[in-house]
């Protein structure tokens, strides 16, 4: 699964326009969730305003859902210092149960697996023990008891990098929608929310990654344009984060939860379009799990709630990406 939390890759480049002929659309760009975003939006409040807003919310998500913040709530249960969870990592349990329910593939409490791994804050294990670390994950080996989590073992550890961060974007545009705003494009780290039209009256639309190995900066080679004006968009692939083990082996960072081991398939990314930002972001994520059938027939059963974008890798003899699409324009 997408390994880190608040933090993904980012497989997105947005297509947008500044202020132009006297509009009050403004511009902020910033550092956030150990990521950067960019946020274009109709208003009258300043940039400044803006700022200090996502100031607020960084801080916020970090106290709350960050696995890379050894301080936050999060860490917390997981090293079982406490079992109370706020409304941020209730909320974000709730969508992942719902994913879940889609396909075991995705599954949360990968955390043991992530880090014997390298992917997130700690070193890789050379030789993880796989078995040993399955004994403890599995979405069913914990429950909510109202704002408790409750485990059935103290080694179970949950790690929300696939979904918080989407849900981050929601909380942005959230905010925005009540301070009026109609037209607005929210982006951390290549997960996006948008509402209305630009500064030329012109939908949203934002580009899709070429999903190459050499593909390491964010625009330079697109696949596709989408447009996703009232709607979110989230990408999850493997082709920027893996590495190559001593056996030469590669490893990448979306885990089986049923096996342990690195998912490589034919699915080269996924991008998903939904109302919600966070539910984008944890169907991208269980798509890439999931591989290239199990994915195509998910899709096609959540056909009319979301919209989604495959690349797919060449069919043997050709140079040539495959694609599958479910997207209505």
């Amino acid at each position: 699964m997408k390994s880190r939390g608040v933090i993904a890759l980012v497989l997105v480049l947005l297509v947008v326009c500044g202020c132009t002929n006297g509009t009050t659309y403004k511009t902020t760009d910033g550092a956030m969730l150990g990521t950067t975003y960019h946020i274009v939006a109709e208003t009258d409040m300043t940039t400044e305003e803006v700022y200090a807003k996502m100031l607020h919310i960084n801080e916020e998500a970090n106290n709350s859902m960050s696995i890379f913040n050894p301080q936050s709530l999060l860490s917390r249960i997981n090293s079982n210092a406490t079992d109370e969870a706020d409304r941020h990592i209730l909320n974000n349990i709730e969508i992942a149960r719902k994913v879940n329910a889609l396909s075991a593939q995705y599954d949360i409490t990968v955390k043991p697996l992530v880090d014997a791994y390298g992917f997130a804050a700690k070193e890789r294990e050379k030789s993880p023990n796989i078995d040993s670390l399955l004994q403890f994950v599995g979405f069913s080996k914990f429950r909510v008891e109202g704002n408790r989590i409750v485990k059935e073992d103290e080694r179970l550890q949950l790690d929300l990098n696939s979904v918080a961060k989407g849900y981050v974007v929601d909380m942005i545009a959230e905010w925005l929608e009540s301070e009026g705003c109609k037209n607005y494009i929210v982006e951390v780290g290549g997960e996006i929310r948008s509402k209305g039209v630009n500064a030329k009256g012109v939908a949203w639309r934002v580009g899709v990654d070429s999903p190459h190995d050499a593909n390491y900066e964010p625009g330079k080679y697109q696949q596709s344009v989408v447009r996703i004006s009232g709607r979110s968009l989230a990408t999850s692939g493997n082709y920027r984060r893996f590495y190559y083990n001593d056996k030469g082996e590669r490893i990448s960072h979306t885990l089986n939860p049923a096996t342990g081991h690195s998912q490589t398939t034919s699915l080269l990314s996924a991008t998903v379009i939904a109302p919600r930002c966070a539910v984008a972001d944890a169907l991208a994520t269980m798509f890439m799990a999931s591989g290239e059938e199990e994915a195509k027939a998910l899709a096609e059963q959540l056909r009319d709630s979301v919209e989604v974008y495959f690349v797919l890798a060449p069919a043997k003899g050709s140079e040539t990406y495959r694609e599958f699409s479910t997207l209505k324009e």
